[in-house]
């Protein structure tokens, strides 16, 4: 039992990144998580954390043995379970990590659904804007639209996430309209953060990377699409935020004969994880909620 205690203690302080950190996660004090991981890196003969008076960080060693560790622990916890009653409906807890426009504009939306569909299940919405490997941060399931894969995990694509390149109209009152990607140099371009400074554009048999400037940056859209709605720049932007804006005249599109590299909403799932009943459930109610995409305005706009 300490051995399973000292490995919890371990993967809290990997996630949480300080000891007392990851005291206040488990409820115990800063001194019982310290032991705790000190009697591990005894037992496996190495040490585990780097201690600094600023941060932790983990060894070579921890960083090869916390995606192991986190998938021994989740194959006990799964052993430990209580098997589900198929009379009692599907059971479980869900711990989802998904980007905030996402979320609040209509992923939100699903996840309540399916909890109302199955009220015996608990759910967990953690709202971030990055890719986050759900193996070593302790999410059952991590939703986005970024491109990063991880060790131990499983990809569910479940639908693609069209953009589009768009701006306000005042933006070109006294500027040139860009008529191919490479005219963008010059630009003001408004950009997502964790995508950067290299736009995407697919050309007839190709894709063309583009380096811009940008002049304004955020992590959320909602945020980018009221600086093109000012007319800071060019963005681009989801294609179910920027629709009602399209429509109305408020931006228009640029340039679409070279449209935006398309992304894909992904579900990532620990390998251990999909043995859950109620992760497998979801993972499919989620793709039969989305088989048509997208809805291109999700919520009216603001």
């Amino acid at each position: 039992m300490n051995i399973l205690l000292d490995i919890g203690a371990f993967l809290a302080t990997a996630r949480a990144g300080s000891f007392s950190a990851a005291g206040r996660d488990l409820g115990v004090a800063t001194s019982v998580i310290t032991k705790r991981v000190k009697r591990l890196e005894e037992h496996l003969d190495t040490q585990l954390f780097v201690r600094t008076t600023r941060r932790l960080a983990l060894t070579v060693d921890g960083e090869r043995l916390r995606p192991r560790l986190q998938l021994l622990v989740g194959e006990i916890e799964d052993t430990l379970a209580t098997p589900n009653q198929q009379d009692a409906g599907l059971t479980g807890a869900l711990r989802i990590k998904a980007p905030t426009t996402l979320a609040s504009m209509f992923f939100g939306d699903i996840c309540a659904a399916f909890q109302a569909e199955n009220p015996r299940v608990k759910i967990e919405i953690v709202l971030i804007d990055r890719s986050v490997n759900p193996l070593e941060e302790g999410f059952d399931i991590a939703v986005g639209a970024l491109p990063q894969s991880y060790a131990y995990v499983i990809d569910h694509p479940l639908c693609s996430y069209p953009r589009v390149l768009c701006a306000a109209p005042g933006y070109f009152g006294s500027r040139r309209r860009p008529k191919t990607p490479t005219e963008l140099v010059g630009h003001e371009c408004i950009t997502f953060h964790t995508i950067g400074t290299t736009w995407t554009f697919q050309m007839e048999t190709s894709a063309l990377n583009v380096e811009i400037t940008s002049n304004f940056t955020a992590n959320d859209s909602r945020i980018l699409l009221a600086a093109a709605r000012k007319g800071l720049g060019l963005a681009i932007l989801p294609r179910f935020l920027a629709q009602a804006d399209l429509d109305s005249g408020r931006l228009e599109e640029v340039m679409p004969e070279f449209p935006v590299e398309a992304l894909w909403v992904k579900a990532l799932v620990p390998r251990i994880k999909m043995n859950k009943a109620v992760v497998a459930e979801f993972i499919s109610y989620v793709r039969r909620r989305l088989s048509a995409g997208i809805p291109d305005q999700a919520i009216p706009a603001f």
